[in-house]
C-alpha cells in the first residue's frame, strides 16, 4: 500500500486527533522509494524523509490478523509496550524515529540501514556462513544490544537472520524490538508471536518466557551463521518442538577447528530446559566469543563482503546474472502464502488481477455488443483493453461494469421506468464498493465473475460454485458472503439487461429476481464462501498447533455438497427428470470447485486479504 493513501484531513479538522488521523498526518511527510519486504506480518518501505531529505525505512504492520481480531484492550496494551520497546536507543539497536497507528495498521518509522539482513548476507556468500571473526563481530553488537534491553526490562522474542542488519561500515544492529508481542496480540502466531526456528520450547509453548528465551534464540541465529543450517526450522511449532527435543548436531561435527568455549557456549544456549541456559545474555557472550575471534576484523570482513555484493547488485541492473539475482532464488516454503506465495509476494494480487480482468474482459464484451458500439476485432480489442485496466485495478473494473450495465438500461428503458431499479442498484452496489469493493481486490474479482459468467452461460446459479469458493479462499468470511449476497443477483438482472437489449423497468426488474430458487441459491452460495473462509482460518490455526488437515479436507468436501444442493435448488419441480448433461455439468462444477480450494491453499496459501487502512 503506498504510505500517502491514507485519507487526508480536511482544513477545518480538529487539532485533537484520532489515531488514523495523526498516522495521516504524519506519513503525508514521507514519499516511498521503494518497497524492500512484505509478507503476512508487515511490509518495509524505504520513504524519502520530505522534511529533513534523508532515508527512513516504514514498517507497517497489521493489527489484526485473518484468523481473528484481538480485543481492543489487549491490542492497546501490546501497543504501547511495542512503542515503549522500539523506542530504546543503543547503538546496536535500530533507532526508532517515530510510532503511529490507524485502526487497521501500525506504523514503525526507523532509521535507515544502508547494507543488507544477515539473512541476505548468509544467502549471497559462498557457504551461506560466518567466518570466525565475523561471528565474533555480530555475537558482540547482538550481546550489548540485547543485554542494553533486559536491562531496561525488554524482551526481543523474535531474534531471526532477517531482523539482524549490517551496514556497509560493518556496523551491526538489531530491529524490530517489542514487534513480537505486537505479533502476538494482533492474532500472528497465536500467543508465541517469535518465528518458528528461531523461538526457545516455551515460547512456541505459549508459555512464561523470560531473558533466556532471548539467549535460546540468539544461540539458534548464531549456530546457523556458523553451521550453514538453521537447526530447528520446521513447518509447524510441533515440528521444531521435536527439533529441539532432539538436540543440534554437535557444532564440532561441522566446524573442526571451532573453540571448544564456543561449542560449550552454543549447547547450552540451546537447551530444551530453560534452567539449563545460561541466565543472561552478557554470559553467554562472554563465553561463546572469548577465542572465537577478532570482532573488529569481522566487523571489516563484512563492510568488504556487503561493498562486494552491493556492487553486484548495481551489475544486475544493467541485466547481468549476479550475486544478488542468484540470493532471491533462495526461498522457503511458508505454508501461510504457499509454493508461490512464497516465491513471490505478488502473486496472490496477480491471481486476483487475472481473474478480475478476465470477467472484466467477457462481460465488457456483451455489453458493448449489446449497445452496438463495436463489432468483431474492434469488439475483441476494446475487450482485451479493458480488461487489462481491470486486472490492474479490480476496483476499477467492478466500477466500469456496473457503468455499462446502468448505460445501457437507460438508453433503451424510458427514464421512468428504468429510474427505480437503477437507483436501487446503484445504490446497493456503491455500499457494497465503498465497503469492500475498493478496498479488497478479490471481493471486486468474484463480483465481476458472477456477472461474466452470468454473460456467458446464461445461468447465474449452476456455475456460481468456483467463484463462491474462491471468494471463501481469498477474502474473510463477511465480505466473501456479501459479494455472493450482491454480486449473484446483480448477475441475474446483467443476463435480463443483456437478452432484452437493456429493456428493464421495474416490472421486469421485479420478474427477473422473483425466484425463490435464485434467492435461495444466493443464500446457499454466500454461506458456503463464508464457511469455506471460517474452515481455512480453523486449518490455519490448526496448523498452528499441529492439528493437521482435517478443516482443509472439510473445506474441500463442502463445494460437491453445495453444488448438488444449488441443482435441486434451481430445480426443485423436475429434480428427477433432468436431463443427465445438467447433472454431469453441476457434478463437474462441484468437482473443478474443490480442486480450486486444494490448488488455492497449495499455491496461495490460507491468508486473506485485508482491507487498507483509511
Amino acid at each position: 500500500m503506498p504510505l500517502g493513501s491514507l485519507g487526508r484531513r480536511s482544513a477545518g479538522a480538529s487539532r485533537t486527533q484520532a489515531p488514523g488521523a495523526t498516522a495521516s498526518s504524519l506519513l503525508r511527510r514521507y514519499r516511498p522509494l521503494e518497497t524492500r519486504a512484505t509478507g503476512g506480518f508487515g511490509s518495509v518501505e524505504v520513504c524519502l524523509d520530505t522534511r529533513l531529505q534523508r532515508r527512513v525505512a516504514i514498517k507497517r504492520i497489521p493489527l489484526s490478523s485473518p484468523m481473528g481480531t484481538a480485543p481492543e484492550s489487549a491490542r492497546d496494551a501490546a501497543l504501547a509496550e511495542a512503542r515503549t520497546a522500539s523506542m530504546l536507543q543503543h547503538p546496536n539497536i535500530v533507532s526508532v524515529i517515530d510510532f503511529t497507528y490507524d485502526s487497521a495498521y501500525a506504523y514503525l518509522v526507523m532509521e535507515y540501514i544502508d547494507g543488507m539482513s544477515l539473512e541476505e548476507f548468509l544467502a549471497g556468500v559462498e557457504g551461506n556462513s560466518l567466518t570466525y571473526d565475523e561471528a565474533a563481530a555480530v555475537a558482540d553488537a547482538l550481546a550489548q544490544a540485547l543485554a542494553f534491553a533486559h536491562e531496561n526490562g525488554v524482551l526481543h522474542l523474535d531474534i531471526k537472520p532477517a531482523n539482524v542488519l549490517i551496514d556497509r561500515n560493518g556496523h551491526i544492529k538489531l530491529a524490530d524490538f517489542g514487534m513480537a508481542t505486537l505479533t502476538s496480540a494482533a492474532g500472528f502466531g497465536g500467543a508465541r508471536g517469535g518465528t518458528i526456528g528461531y523461538m526457545a520450547p516455551e515460547q512456541l509453548r505459549g508459555e512464561v518466557v523470560d531473558e533466556r528465551s532471548d539467549v535460546f534464540s540468539l544461540a539458534a541465529v548464531l549456530y546457523e551463521a556458523l553451521c550453514a543450517t538453521a537447526p530447528f526450522r520446521a513447518g509447524t511449532p510441533a515440528d521444531s518442538l521435536k527439533r529441539i527435543e532432539k538436540g543440534v548436531i554437535y557444532p564440532s561435527n561441522l566446524l573442526a577447528d571451532i573453540p571448544q568455549n564456543t561449542e560449550d557456549a552454543l549447547l547450552c544456549a540451546l537447551a530444551p530446559n530453560a534452567d539449563d541456559r545460561p541466565a543472561t545474555i552478557s554470559g553467554f557472550g562472554d563465553l561463546f566469543g572469548a577465542h572465537l575471534g577478532n570482532a573488529r576484523e569481522g566487523r571489516r570482513s563484512l563492510a568488504r563482503i556487503i561493498a562486494r555484493l552491493t556492487a553486484d547488485d548495481d551489475a544486475e541492473e544493467s541485466g547481468g546474472e549476479t550475486t544478488r539475482a542468484r540470493r532471491d532464488r533462495v526461498w522457503e516454503l511458508d505454508p501461510a502464502q504457499g509454493w508461490l506465495g512464497s516465491r513471490t509476494n505478488r502473486a496472490r494480487a496477480l491471481v486476483t488481477g487475472a481473474v478480475a480482468g478476465i470477467s472484466v474482459a467477457g462481460a465488457a464484451a456483451a455489453l458493448l455488443a449489446a449497445l452496438g458500439l463495436a463489432e468483431g476485432a474492434a469488439l475483441a480489442a476494446a475487450a482485451v483493453a479493458i480488461g487489462s485496466a481491470a486486472a490492474i485495478a479490480p476496483a476499477i473494473g467492478s466500477a466500469l461494469v456496473v457503468t455499462g450495465f446502468v448505460m445501457l438500461v437507460l438508453g433503451a428503458t424510458p427514464i421512468v421506468g428504468a429510474l427505480a431499479p437503477v437507483a436501487l442498484t446503484v445504490a446497493l452496489v456503491a455500499g457494497w464498493w465503498y465497503a469492500w469493493g475498493r478496498t479488497l481486490p478479490a471481493s471486486s474479482a468474484v463480483f465481476v465473475a458472477f456477472a461474466a459468467l452470468s454473460a456467458v452461460t446464461g445461468d447465474p446459479v449452476l456455475f456460481c460454485g468456483p467463484v463462491a469458493v474462491f471468494a471463501g479462499c481469498a477474502l474473510p468470511a463477511a465480505p466473501a458472503a456479501a459479494s455472493c449476497v450482491l454480486g449473484i443477483p446483480f448477475a441475474r438482472l446483467f443476463q435480463t439487461a443483456l437478452a432484452t437489449g437493456g429493456l428493464l423497468d421495474a416490472a421486469d426488474a421485479a420478474s427477473s429476481l422473483a425466484h425463490p430458487a435464485l434467492w435461495s441459491s444466493t443464500a446457499l452460495a454466500a454461506l458456503a464462501a463464508a464457511t469455506t473462509a471460517l474452515l481455512l482460518d480453523r486449518h490455519a490455526r490448526n496448523l498452528q498447533n499441529s492439528r493437521g488437515n482435517a478443516m482443509l479436507i472439510a473445506a474441500s468436501t463442502l463445494p460437491p455438497i453445495m453444488v448438488v444442493l444449488l441443482l435441486c435448488l434451481a430445480h426443485p419441480v423436475e429434480i428427477a427428470s433432468l436431463e443427465t448433461h445438467r447433472i454431469a455439468i453441476a457434478l463437474g462444477v462441484g468437482a473443478l470447485s474443490s480442486i480450486i480450494v486444494c490448488m488455492y491453499v497449495y499455491a496461495l496459501g490460507y491468508l486473506r486479504d485485508l482491507p487498507e487502512g483509511d
